[in-house]
């Protein structure tokens, strides 16, 4: 089996496994109990605090956990806007892109409906955002802008730093979701000049159901959930097994670019950009003229009269074949829903539903390539039959 959907989920690293099992049986102590096993708890939570604050250059306390990356990017729009309204009452616009996930994307529009002026970004045909349009909308209204490091879709990266600097040069806070950059390319916060940045354990070999928010000491936030754990930023006890594993998966990721496994994956990605444009001349990249994640490839496909192709017939296909890929589009009940991020980028529906997205990860090797580049010219052959 080739695995070649790593921005989806990836695998559980056995050493993160390893680590969490002693806190799935005999250390099962609650990590805010007063005795020695609640206090070992809380020594492990600790310890994967500052691994996870090691992978981005943040202290152990700018560290908060969540349950989810989709609760911390909430938790970073929300409690900053609930915090900064109780200071400011006049700042009630924010800021965000066209590209971002759907969970913030639909919490956007929630905010919309609330009263909050809400401005989306566009990005242009290569995914990239415009630092110009960022200018002539950030104001001295603006609460908070939010976008993402790294597409999830398309890998494209966003200019995190200058956006960063654009926002607080009008005193608005700066959130970053860095989930599918960290652990793929270096992440700084102090670099990048960010006030809150959104992590997720089982995108870098960590367990799902746990997440993180770096929060830059003296950024205000307000809890979603009450409760005197995280310092009282989040209430609720500490998933302990999944905080342990994170902090593992976390340093494995940290050792992973010290020795240069980001460029080890870009030689891979190229290799199958190349061979999959070559085989098929009716391919293209989306996103090409673009920095990208060295990872990511999301190629729309179209047969030898232009058309665009069934990307969920070849996504079938490929996986009969033993090769686990995803859609450039999210298929929903009923029919095919295209991609808000590709018709962001200029596609149109059809084009949209005709990509799909490859995204490797630390142990995808040059077989895996080969597996694809294989398999997939046969199948497009007969799909445009």
């Amino acid at each position: 089996m080739a695995y070649l959907d790593h921005n989806a989920t990836t695998p559980l690293a056995p050493e993160a496994l390893e680590a969490m099992l002693p806190f799935l049986g005999a250390r099962f102590a609650n990590p805010s109990s007063p005795h020695a096993a609640g206090m070992a708890a809380k020594q492990a939570v600790g310890e994967a605090r500052g691994a996870v604050a090691g992978l981005v250059g943040a202290k152990t306390a700018e560290i908060v956990f969540t349950a989810s990356a989709t609760e911390a990017n909430h938790l970073a729009i929300l409690g900053t806007l609930r915090a900064v309204a109780e200071g400011d009452p006049a700042r009630r616009h924010v800021v965000t892109t066209a590209v971002e996930h759907p969970a913030s994307l639909l919490l956007f529009a929630d905010l919309e409906r609330q009263g909050w002026r809400v401005s989306v970004l566009p990005v242009d045909g290569a995914g990239r955002v415009s630092l110009n349009d960022l200018r002539a909308v950030v104001d001295d209204t603006t609460a908070l802008v939010s976008m993402m490091w790294a597409n999830n879709e398309t890998g494209v990266l966003m200019p995190v730093a200058p956006a960063a600097d654009i926002a607080q040069a009008r005193g608005a806070l700066f959130h970053t979701d860095a989930v599918q950059a960290a652990g793929r390319v270096p992440v700084d916060v102090i670099a990048a000049g960010v006030d809150l940045l959104t992590l997720s354990a089982h995108k870098l070999h960590g367990p799902k159901g746990a997440g993180a928010l770096y929060v830059r000491k003296g950024t205000p936030l307000a809890p979603l959930l009450h409760g005197s754990q995280e310092r009282g930023r989040r209430g609720g006890t500490e998933n302990v097994p999944a905080i342990v594993g994170f902090g593992v998966a976390a340093l494995l990721a940290q050792q992973a670019i010290a020795a240069c496994a980001p460029a080890s994956l870009a030689v891979l990605r190229n290799a199958l950009e190349r061979g999959i444009l070559e085989h098929w001349p009716g391919s293209r990249v989306n996103g090409a003229a673009a920095e990208r994640l060295p990872n990511t490839s999301n190629i729309h496909f179209a047969g030898p009269d232009g058309r665009p192709m069934d990307a969920e017939e070849l996504l079938m296909r490929l996986d009969a074949a033993g090769i686990q890929v995803s859609m450039g589009a999210a298929c929903a009940a009923g029919g095919t829903k295209p991609s808000h991020v590709l018709t962001a980028m200029g596609l149109s529906a059809a084009e949209a539903a005709a990509s799909l997205r490859f995204s490797l990860g630390r142990d995808t090797t040059q077989a895996d390539v080969e597996a694809v580049l294989s398999a997939l010219p046969p199948l497009l052959a007969r799909a445009a039959a």
